[in-house]
């Protein structure tokens, strides 16, 4: 089935869509589409639900309809062209990767309520409005990709504002082809709301996430900050996901100072294993390489990392890290032996 994309045209330009229908999980945004008069109009806006398994909101105004064939090209058709029974929305349960378009500036209410299997987001640079619970119950998202600079404005600061869990950027400037040049993660947290006596709402945050996503100014990312925050404490984050933190700063350097570099590399010692099997679990094997190319694990680190790569039955992350482990030993200095003759 080819992608087909229903959609409105907004007063000030531009379209704002409201439904996508497909059988690819992976949904790749057009940056355009189709406008009267043989015109190209910007997808800026994705409409309130529009991902969600049921739409809840009218749309405003006449909604068109066009279709994307097999060479990408987008082809206007009437919205009665083709029956409902044979539309497959590409929306809830159903989609796990979306790539946004570099026009977009605006995700309406609850867009992907429920898409639970979503696991990634691509954007482009520039700001970014977004309503409220637009991802509600997306429990798998895990990794947003942005095409822009880290010292560009995104619409990060929106998008990870609105997820409390465990979430990574990275930045690929180049685009989906090219290099990673940073990467940050936003560890999970939890907001407690207590109301007193005097019916005043005191709000506490369990977890140091929270602080991590206040660390940007104008829709731009302060690295100073975010590397603070490190400094403060983190005795109630997962110590595996904060050991994967420090490895993406560590990896790409961006604006990494030598004082927080190493408290990275001063965690990664204590907590770097646990980062190992996680990686291997994720059959992550750049990241482990990189991990190991550190030289931030000890021998019994090494060794647990061996063993989980063995019960994972991964024989090429297990000679990785049997080959850092060997190289480890030969690197260590040799204790000199003493021989002592006492007849």
């Amino acid at each position: 089935m080819c992608d087909i994309f229903d959609y409105t045209l907004l007063p000030g330009g531009g379209a704002a869509l409201v439904r996508a229908y497909g059988d690819n999980p992976v949904l790749t945004l057009p940056e355009a589409l189709p406008g009267p008069g043989g015109c190209t109009l910007p997808l800026v806006q994705l409409g309130g639900y529009c991902f969600a398994e049921t739409v809840r909101d009218q749309p405003r105004g006449e909604v068109l309809r066009c279709v994307r064939g097999g060479d990408g090209a987008l082809r206007p058709v009437p919205p009665e062209s083709v029956p409902a029974e044979e539309l497959h929305p590409a929306a809830g349960r159903f989609l796990e990767e979306v790539a946004l378009p570099a026009a977009l500036r605006e995700i309406g209410n609850c867009a992907f309520y429920n898409c639970r299997a979503l696991r990634r987001l691509t954007a482009g640079s520039g700001p970014l409005a977004v309503g409220s619970d637009v991802f509600l119950n997306c429990f798998d998202l895990a990794e947003v990709a942005l095409y822009a600079r880290p010292d560009a404005a995104t619409g990060l600061p929106a998008i990870v504002n609105n997820i409390s869990g465990n979430l990574r950027a990275v930045f690929q400037p180049a685009g989906p082809e090219g290099k990673v040049c940073a990467a940050f993660r936003y560890p999970e947290y939890w907001e407690d709301i207590e109301e007193t006596p005097a019916h005043i709402l005191l709000h506490t945050f369990s977890g140091q996430g929270y602080h991590y996503r206040q660390c940007f100014r104008d829709g731009r990312l302060l690295t100073g900050e975010y590397d603070a925050v490190f400094a403060q404490g983190h005795g109630g984050d997962d110590p595996v996901y904060m050991a994967l933190l420090c490895l993406d700063r560590l990896r790409w350097p961006w604006q990494l100072d030598e004082k927080a570099a190493g408290l990275y590399r001063a965690f990664l010692a204590q907590q770097g294993g646990g980062a190992a099997a996680a990686l291997i679990r994720a059959q992550d094997r750049e990241g482990l390489q990189a991990l190991l190319d550190l030289k931030a694990l000890d021998g019994p680190a090494l060794a647990a990392a061996l063993r989980a790569a063995q019960r994972a039955g991964d024989a090429q992350a297990a000679a990785l890290v049997a080959d850092a482990e060997y190289r480890a030993r030969a690197a260590a200095p040799k204790r000199r032996r003493r021989y002592d003759f006492d007849f």
